[in-house]
């Protein structure tokens, strides 16, 4: 199989990885805090599964733009978070992850919570960048000692 795709199925899994655990995670927060009473009916649940699954493939599909050498980095970061962007925000709006198809949520609270999921998945992306920043510099430096 071609490196390429090999690396492109890799993000995708660890993306898709990644949103159902934090999926996972903010549901026990959910059902913690309204005491035991959090529910998900008419099928909301599996929607809430399908679209984790999409905001993994938003946001791991694009990784493969870090494979060009002639992009900027700085380019190269906003294509990745743009194009997850452009996908999370549709499929968080419909299933309900802004909360603002609540009544009960002011203009104010639902900013908070789409600034908190931004700030997220920027946390995501700064960790894994340096990750392989780490990884990189490791191989340089091993190819630099192996020249000597």
């Amino acid at each position: 199989m071609n490196d390429k795709i090999k690396e492109i199925i890799k993000s995708t899994v660890i993306s898709i990885g990644i949103a159902l655990t934090i999926f996972c995670i903010v549901g026990i927060v959910f059902d913690i805090t309204l005491g035991g009473t959090f529910s998900l009916d008419e099928y909301r649940f599996t929607k809430m599964v399908v679209a984790c699954v999409l905001v993994g493939l938003g946001f791991g599909v694009p990784t493969v733009v870090y494979n060009s050498e002639r992009m900027p980095y700085p380019l190269k970061v906003i294509i990745h978070m743009g194009i997850g962007f452009a996908v999370y925000i549709p499929v968080a709006y419909y299933v309900g992850w802004f909360g603002s198809l609540s009544v009960f949520k002011s203009p104010l609270q639902i900013a908070v919570i789409v600034a908190v999921q931004i700030v997220t998945a920027f946390v995501i992306w700064f960790f894994f960048a340096r990750y392989y920043r780490k990884e990189a510099k490791k191989m340089n430096e091993k190819i630099q000692s192996m020249k000597k």
